[in-house]
């Protein structure tokens, strides 16, 4: 394996911690509305306790997708540039409900005022949902193909891309990333959260299937290979899984399998486009592969000694994070704000 395979791999790598790890972030943001309901003060607890669950790593989570953004202008800057300048308005919107999504979240506390925690929970649900649908259109979008001339620019429009099986990607990694957010509740919550996190979980377990499979089984049979009929399986199989877990309130293995399910379906996306990075659906002989869209040689071996440095350390410290912040968290734990003890309104 030459270092463009090796570095095609680290990307598709990133991105696949990115989606496991964000997924359940974006799923905590997207059922605020739904398991933070109740009265003023029963629905600020419960919002703030849904919050605490991902309160020490969903910054770090986001490192994911940075490192893989880096990573994916260092080797492979022709892709990144196609990339960027084609998709530039679905991208823009991701990047505008990030960062709105991360306001909302950091200034939620703030300010000891009803009006503004609910505004800024506005903030955390539409910063959660846009990447949520926006991510799996991108995606789709890639493995499918786009309007790429000789001179490796996207002639294509907006509309290009709002094709039905991009549209059917951003549904897909919406229901599965609400599903996966909601076992990660289940899994992190105890008392009235997690019976809600239980059910929802349940409810959401059949349309993920049903929609997921639909998308891989469209992208195994337009794009996959022979060998990732291996993958398609593994994500049905795991989504049924999880349906039948959360059914038994597992919800600690559930969180394993939507796991598998997120993984398998990535893995089948990159394999899919390998060795090709953005088609053309122009001409085949003008799509972006590992070989033209890639650095020069010396720039992969510096980038690989990097990464093998310093790849291991930040794997620990993320996962001494989970470690040591892995309890539940329930009501009780939380105390008022400073407003709802004195009886502000």
């Amino acid at each position: 394996m030459g270092l463009q395979e090796v570095w095609f791999v680290l990307i598709a790598v990133l991105f696949t911690g990115y989606f496991v790890l964000e997924g359940f972030d974006f799923g905590v943001g997207m059922h605020m509305p739904i398991l933070g309901r109740g009265r003023d003060a029963t629905a600020d607890t419960r919002r703030r306790v849904m919050l605490n669950t991902i309160g020490p790593v969903w910054d770090g989570n986001e490192v994911w997708l940075i490192t893989a953004g880096g990573a994916l202008f260092a080797a492979f800057p022709e892709w990144y540039a196609t990339l960027f300048s084609g998709f530039y308005l679905p991208l823009l919107l991701i990047l505008l409900a990030l960062i709105l999504r991360v306001c909302a979240i950091e200034w939620r506390g703030k300010i000891d005022d009803p009006v503004w925690r609910r505004r800024c929970d506005y903030g955390i649900i539409v910063g959660s949902w846009v990447p949520a649908v926006l991510w799996g259109v991108a995606f789709a979008n890639i493995i499918r193909g786009v309007a790429i001339d000789a001179d490796k620019q996207f002639v294509g429009t907006l509309f290009d891309l709002l094709n039905p099986y991009a549209l059917l990607g951003g549904v897909t990694t919406a229901l599965v990333f609400a599903l996966h957010g909601a076992v990660f509740l289940a899994l992190k919550t105890d008392g009235d959260i997690r019976e809600d996190a239980v059910k929802l979980a349940r409810r959401l377990a059949v349309p993920a299937i049903v929609v997921a499979g639909g998308f891989v089984l469209w992208t195994q049979l337009d794009h996959g290979k022979g060998w990732t009929w291996i993958l398609v399986g593994v994500a049905a199989v795991a989504l049924v899984i999880v349906a039948a877990l959360t059914a038994v309130e597992r919800e600690g293995w559930a969180f394993v399998f939507t796991t598998v399910a997120i993984i398998a379906t990535s893995v089948l996306l990159f394999a899919s486009l390998f060795p090709n990075v953005m088609p053309s659906t122009l001409d085949p002989a003008w799509s972006l592969t590992i070989e033209n869209a890639s650095s020069s040689p010396y720039t992969l071996k510096v980038m690989t000694w990097a990464a093998a440095i310093m790849t291991p350390v930040v794997l620990l410290y993320q996962g001494w994070t989970y470690w040591v912040f892995r309890q539940r968290i329930s009501a009780p734990q939380i105390p008022p704000s400073i407003g709802l003890k004195l009886g502000a309104k």
